[in-house]
């Protein structure tokens, strides 16, 4: 890898604004517009981290500030997948039941294995906050990479701004379900938790801008919360909860969905442990922000990818084993079944508001990295002129060296979304549905590609993570999960299908990619600059 003596050798900016005599003046630079600022030299990372920009035409606009155990922290507590778990139990235990969720837990974890070991060998070659619309417009065919680099940068966008929504939607009624539970003679209003979620993601808002630059130490924090919050609430379960037998705990499994087979109840069911793991090319959208991410980046998305499984598995377990009447937690007047079952078991309204408080707390720290993860994601998608009004997206202000539009847009992403609740929930769950289904599309299509180059035998860019003669098989088993949850995340949660009870992402899915098509035909193939173009792999 290139030392700091070389990166100067090869025309690398030393200086704080380009245009000066010291920059390269053969090397595109698309972040560049203009008087950029460029960070201080303790913010550029290493040498590798700036030969990297150098390779990818990139001008170093943030801070890396995120070390290994920040970042790790970063996209374990984004994830949140033992409290997801714990949130969604409704759905797992009406398709599946406690052997499905155990079940369909196992399989999410053997395909996160495949899907992030492709991913994380992506992310040492290509260290970009694009993650995956770069990776496609660097390894598909040439024929199609731009509009699919294209599509897939929308289908991110998509997601991760869904996502902020969803998380929120999560905790804001969760604290609707408290009340309800503390207070019989409170009517829950949709409005309510409406205003409940506005409130989470103004929160967070706080925390990626005035306190950008403590980010990093706030992660670290969050992660102790992480690990130690889910001990907390699975002791006393554990000490107090009559337990279920092996066999009913492991092979008993539901089909509260009524459909004709427990296999396709089964797969519904899994749907549930798939959000629990979905998501951590998160920490790829940060990867300008890492220290000597090359290395640093898979390390922990892999990290993150284990850390997160056994918390998953230890979550799964317990309440397979000490959720003894499914019935009675799924028709509680809270809406969530855990908050019914940790009151069912420890008999006590303040025990249960603080077990409850634990996920909320975590859940709203997700948030937190949730709008980091979309704010750099629209960014970086913008510096491509890939969206509507990218010249205002793309700005990095002085001084702060984070994009504080892209934030902000975040944020009115997330109350404009939140809004929609109040007319109808069944259209906010479409949009928030939506973010499986973008997320999956975009695996399958960076994972895609990155096969589509080993077959046509195509040199790899050279990386510190590297899979080598298992880089092939990784990546097909990783496409033939993928595929197969993509399918299934369309189907609704129950038969018959009534417009209530429908699973609108499907037309959402084709309402977006529709649309990208569209603006792209008529507009994006005139503004888009596939990042492609600006790489340099000679260098």
């Amino acid at each position: 890898m290139a030392s700091v003596g070389m990166a100067k050798e090869t025309g690398f900016v030393e200086t704080t604004k380009f245009g000066t005599e010291n920059s390269s003046s053969d090397i595109p630079m698309q972040d560049v517009h203009g008087d950029v600022e460029i960070v201080e030299d303790k913010w550029q990372g290493n040498a590798s981290d700036r030969h990297d920009m150098l390779v990818l035409g990139r001008a170093q606009v943030l801070r890396r500030n995120f070390s290994f155990i920040s970042i790790l922290g970063f996209g374990a507590v984004l994830i949140c997948t033992w409290e997801i778990i714990f949130a969604n139990l409704l759905f797992a235990l009406t398709d599946g039941g406690t052997g499905g969720l155990f079940w369909g837990y196992t399989v999410t974890v053997i395909a996160s294995v495949f899907i992030y070991l492709s991913i994380g060998e992506m992310a040492s070659m290509s260290p970009t906050a694009g993650g995956q619309y770069h990776w496609v417009s660097e390894f598909s065919p040439r024929w199609c990479q731009k509009y699919l680099s294209y599509i897939t940068g929308w289908l991110l966008a998509t997601g991760w701004q869904g996502s902020v929504v969803g998380l929120s939607f999560l905790a804001g009624t969760i604290i609707q379900g408290l009340v309800v539970l503390n207070d019989t003679t409170y009517m829950p209003q949709r409005w309510h938790g409406t205003l409940l979620v506005i409130a989470v993601v103004a929160f967070c808002i706080i925390f990626n801008t005035s306190l950008a630059k403590k980010l990093p130490l706030i992660e670290g924090f969050i992660l102790l919360i992480h690990v130690i919050g889910l001990f907390a609430i699975v002791v006393p379960l554990w000490v107090l909860s009559p337990r279920n037998d092996a066999r009913t705990a492991l092979l008993t499994f539901n089909n509260g969905g009524n459909w004709p087979t427990q296999g396709v109840s089964f797969m519904i069911g899994l749907l549930t442990s798939l959000g629990s793991m979905m998501g951590f090319d998160c920490s790829v959208h940060m990867s300008e922000e890492i220290k000597n991410a090359g290395e640093t980046l898979p390390r922990s998305i892999l990290w993150g990818v284990g850390l997160n499984a056994v918390l998953g598995y230890i979550t799964v377990i317990t309440l397979c084993f000490t959720v003894t009447d499914p019935t009675t937690v799924l028709n509680s007047a809270t809406g969530y079944p855990f908050i019914q079952h940790f009151f069912d078991v420890t008999k006590s309204y303040a025990a249960t508001d603080i077990l409850t408080a634990i996920i909320i707390i975590t859940l709203v720290s997700a948030v937190i990295s949730e709008v980091a993860t979309a704010s750099r994601q629209i960014w970086s998608f913008a510096r491509d002129s890939g969206l509507p009004f990218s010249p205002f997206l793309k700005r990095v202000n002085p001084g702060w060296n984070v994009p504080l539009n892209a934030v902000w847009v975040s944020f009115g992403f997330g109350v404009a979304i939140s809004l929609i609740n109040i007319g109808s929930t069944v259209a906010l769950n479409a949009i928030i549905s939506l973010t499986i289904s973008a997320l999956l599309g975009s695996y399958i299509v960076s994972i895609g590609c990155f096969l589509s180059k080993r077959l046509r035998k195509e040199p790899l860019p050279p990386a510190k993570f590297s899979l080598g003669k298992w880089g092939m098989p990784v990546n097909i088993i990783a496409l033939i999960f993928l595929i197969s949850f993509f399918i299934f995340c369309f189907f609704p949660t129950a038969r018959p299908v009534t417009p209530q009870t429908m699973n609108w992402n499907i037309a959402m899915f084709s309402g977006i990619t529709g649309f990208a098509t569209i603006y792209y035909i008529i507009i994006g193939h005139k503004q888009y600059k596939p990042p492609v173009n600006l790489v340099h792999r000679e260098l």
